[in-house]
């Protein structure tokens, strides 16, 4: 069968005959060889592709018109509604215009419909001209252009390396110039973070960002989901700091250790994080052995090196002074950054009073408050439901936080942040894989930011980001994971509204 796409031709012509498609503007000529084969073909493709489509008695009745110029036949109309019924599908007789003959009304030819293999082959060959007069915008395939990236259909959502001259500081080593970086303590900001674009641009999404990202491997760079946060040097995390009279962080060892990972940051201290004069400040006894052993990385481990920690930083202004970078960096710095332990539900009264003295009741600068709370209530939800309820009250009500905002109009949440515990490793005891295993730290994370929203306080899930990484004891996250935290501390007091 030859189809040709040309204007309209005479109706004289003599090995011609025309099939004009209603609605349409185009001609399609047949050539008289093969007349029969593309008869049959053409009446059987037509006929079960109307009966698939419904009304679009356009093909069917321009197909009829065709037959009945090229054998002389006159096949019946369609029924009510376009449809035709095989019986219905033999052709009349009528006299030839070629011969003259008279051609019998009786006389039945063999329907094309009926042989399955032509069938299936009309079907096929009618698909073929659908999708040719349709055009390919009834499919969509997703396709790789020459840049390498899928249509509009398909996005890749994999993050794209930062601008090196619009962040420049964040593809440095931020710990290079920090003591005791060198042969025994060789740790690079960059195996922490690795910068990419775009930068959140609230509160609320970069907390969303840094509590659902992930890593590539174990001990990878941890990359925040959708957008990133910011890793700052050391004189950026003092102008943070900064802008705060105080920074409380108030909860377990968690806490300690993050407030540990600060201190690193703003004395620029890699090699420990407690202060030279502890032993005697702390009456605490250590012994050469641990003195090696808590350095550098492994300083976190709680099993040997929990006396070293420091829990506020009035200690070192008072005793080393020298060893904080933040005074020299920044003129007139005098932030309170600050520990007040309190890992338990129902609280000591001493704690409880503990906590009120620290915080300032007439403060210069606005006063930012990390809470952290869980494992030794077995993350039970009601205890720590409690457990925050109080803390949260002798926040506000010493702080006055909601009566500050109401003045200001500020409809926002308080500048507290609630931190939950990270996922736990393989060294978790067997006697807590129930109670505090991954299962129910992710469900307790999930838990108690809803609690969050409800006291209209920020929440940081850290799951994600310590699912991969190093955990001495199957709990407490080695100093890199417990830097990453502090970062995250940071970025989310850079946000706050001051």
């Amino acid at each position: 069968m030859d189809l040709e796409l040309e204007p309209e031709l005479p109706a004289a012509h003599p090995n011609t005959k025309l099939a004009a498609f209603q609605g349409g503007t185009q001609n399609i000529q047949f050539s008289s060889s093969g007349r029969s084969r593309s008869s049959r073909c053409f009446s059987g493709v037509l006929a079960c592709y109307h009966s698939l489509r419904g009304p679009t008695s356009v093909y069917l009745d321009s197909v009829a018109r065709f037959t009945r110029d090229a054998r002389g036949l006159v096949w019946p109309a369609p029924r009510e509604g376009g449809m035709y019924r095989f019986k219905d599908m033999r052709p009349h007789g009528q006299r030839s215009s070629d011969t003259g003959s008279e051609a019998s009304g009786s006389a039945s030819l063999p329907l094309p419909s009926t042989t399955s293999y032509r069938l299936i082959f009309g079907f096929l060959v009618g698909l073929v001209i659908i999708v040719f007069y349709h055009g390919t915008s009834m499919f969509s395939w997703p396709r790789w252009s020459r840049s390498h990236a899928l249509d509009s259909h398909v996005q890749c959502d994999w993050p794209m390396l930062a601008d090196t001259r619009l962040r420049p500081n964040e593809f440095k080593n931020a710990f290079a110039g920090y003591q005791y970086f060198g042969e025994k303590c060789r740790i690079s900001s960059l195996e922490l973070h690795r910068p990419y674009d775009p930068l959140c641009r609230d509160r609320a999404s970069m907390l969303k960002a840094m509590s659902s990202g992930g890593r590539v491997g174990r001990d990878a760079p941890y990359v925040p989901r959708g957008c990133d946060m910011q890793w700052y040097t050391t004189q950026e995390v003092c102008e943070i700091l900064g802008r705060f009279s105080q920074v409380i962080l108030v909860g377990d060892s968690m806490l300690r250790h993050v407030i540990g990972a600060l201190n690193i940051i703003i004395r620029e201290d890699l090699g420990k994080e407690k202060r030279h004069h502890q032993v005697e400040f702390d009456n605490a006894v250590l012994t050469q052995m641990n003195r090696a052993q808590c350095f550098c990385n492994d300083q976190f481990d709680v099993t040997d090196c929990s006396v070293q920690g420091i829990y506020k930083t009035a200690d070192v202004i008072k005793n080393e002074p020298w060893s904080l970078a933040c005074p020299r960096l920044v003129d007139g710095w005098s932030t309170d950054l600050r520990m007040e332990q309190m890992v338990r539900y129902p609280m000591e009264a001493v704690e409880l009073e503990r906590l009120e003295k620290a915080i300032e009741k007439n403060p210069s600068a606005p006063q930012a408050f990390i809470l952290g709370h869980g494992l030794w209530n077995d993350l039970e939800l009601d205890k720590s439901k409690a457990w925050l309820d109080t803390v949260v009250g002798i926040i506000n009500a010493k702080a006055r936080l909601r009566l500050r905002m109401k003045k200001l109009r500020q409809g926002g949440t308080m500048p507290v942040l609630l931190m939950t515990p990270n996922a736990a490793g393989a060294k978790k005891p067997d006697e807590y894989l129930v109670s505090q295993g991954n299962k129910a730290l992710v469900r307790f994370e999930h838990a108690m930011a809803g609690e969050a929203r409800r006291l209209r306080i920020d929440h940081l899930g850290t799951w994600n980001m310590s699912v991969q990484a190093n955990l001495y004891d199957g709990v407490h996250m080695d100093m890199r994971g417990n830097l990453l935290k502090a970062m995250m501390v940071v970025n989310w007091l850079n946000l706050l509204d001051t």
